[in-house]
């Protein structure tokens, strides 16, 4: 594949952009990619180089990477990683696509303005016939910064409902539940796991292949004969799974957690880790665990709160999704956001998206909506 690298003087001190398209070259930039995450505060693990190539190497369609890159001297100080896709409009979207609960840009924090300047001069050249369109963007993300320099037609939506606790012991997070009598039952739940004998173990890295095969079975069995996320069970997800967590535990970014009970590995848990939070990404369970009427949630979550001891860790994260077992927790709602970017000649395909984006949320609406029985109200004679 022809690499496009298009270097153009940005108006940031010096600093240039580059567009990249070639693959091998993505691959290439790992180490560098590496460092300017770890510069880059708000960060999240799925803005890593690890799980960002993982995922292009099973879900990327050929032709269409689009790295948008900043540079002072040598030092990338600023990366946008996208795709370019066609439908509903042409638009330059994040890699990481429906498997990943953050999106993001990177900036180097100690480069401040002249970053993010750079970086938003080379979205713009970037975007010449196609929208920008950054999804599942956490509030205090990067792309905020670029979003408020952004001189074109832009918009923001609100997109995924992420759930959120803070970074606490677990006896912390016992006693803020509501009622004295969750709290006796959670830790009651405890004791019972202690006394089946449930103990936890970290994978060590060249252990991990391994376990994240074992996860996927015991993935596989927990929703056996019930709905599940059926891109779980693809071969393509188990190779992104495998190519991006061992990486990612070897720098920190990810710990596989295996728990035992009668010398039978019964669960395996990966968190993924980054300065800023850690959330539980994803688990499988063997049915023998709930028909020993262990609490598969509170061994996860007991699990999950000491990966959140690290300085500057505040938040624990239980991802996207608003399902019920959360809320027991008391967790914080935090919503994603939808963030748009458009030239005043790309102006239309905003408006498209918009439009779009208000279609869905009107069949969503319809969805949820209670069917009317028959007789209940209207003009009928």
């Amino acid at each position: 594949m022809t690499d496009t690298r298009a270097r153009t003087a940005a108006p940031s001190a010096g600093c240039t952009t580059e567009l990249v398209t070639d693959e091998a070259h993505f691959a290439d930039l790992a180490p560098q990619w590496s460092r300017l995450h770890a510069r880059c505060e708000a960060a999240t693990p799925f803005q890593s180089h690890a799980w960002l190539h993982a995922w292009w190497r099973s879900y990327g369609t050929r032709g269409r990477l689009r790295l948008v890159l900043a540079r002072d001297g040598r030092d990338l100080v600023a990366a946008a990683p996208l795709t370019l896709v066609r439908r509903p409009v042409p638009a330059l979207v994040p890699l990481g696509g429906a498997i990943s609960d953050y999106g993001d840009v990177l900036l180097d924090d100690e480069r401040g303005p002249d970053a993010v300047a750079a970086l938003t001069e080379g979205l713009s050249r970037a975007a010449r016939t196609a929208l920008v369109d950054l999804r599942e963007v956490r509030p205090g993300a990067a792309a905020e910064r670029v979003y408020e320099r952004w001189r074109g037609p832009r918009r923001r939506l609100a997109d995924s409902l992420c759930l959120e606790l803070p970074a606490l012991p677990m006896d912390e997070l016992v006693a803020r539940l509501p009622s004295a009598k969750a709290r006796q039952r959670v830790r009651a739940q405890l004791r019972r796991l202690d006394s089946l004998g449930v103990k936890s173990r970290t994978v060590l890295p060249d252990e991990v292949d391994a376990a994240l095969g074992r996860l996927l079975e015991l993935h596989r069995l927990q929703w056996q004969g019930r709905k599940v996320t059926g891109e779980h069970l693809k071969p393509r997800f188990r190779d992104h799974l495998v190519r991006a967590v061992r990486p990612m535990v070897y720098a920190g970014d990810a710990v596989v957690t295996e728990f035992r009970m009668d010398d039978e590995v019964v669960a395996v848990d990966v968190t993924l880790l980054s300065a800023r939070l850690a959330g539980g990404y994803l688990y499988g369970a063997h049915p023998r665990l709930r028909e020993r009427r262990a609490d598969v949630a509170v061994m996860l979550l007991d699990a999950c709160a000491g990966h959140t001891r690290q300085p500057g860790r505040g938040t624990l994260s239980l991802l996207r999704g608003n399902e019920p077992y959360k809320h027991h927790w008391r967790p914080d709602p935090v919503s994603n956001q939808r963030l748009l970017l458009a030239r005043r000649r790309t102006a239309p395909l905003l408006a498209a998206a918009l439009g779009d984006a208000a279609a869905r949320r009107r069949g969503k609406a319809l969805l949820r909506r209670p069917e009317r029985k028959e007789g209940d109200g209207g003009g009928g004679t």
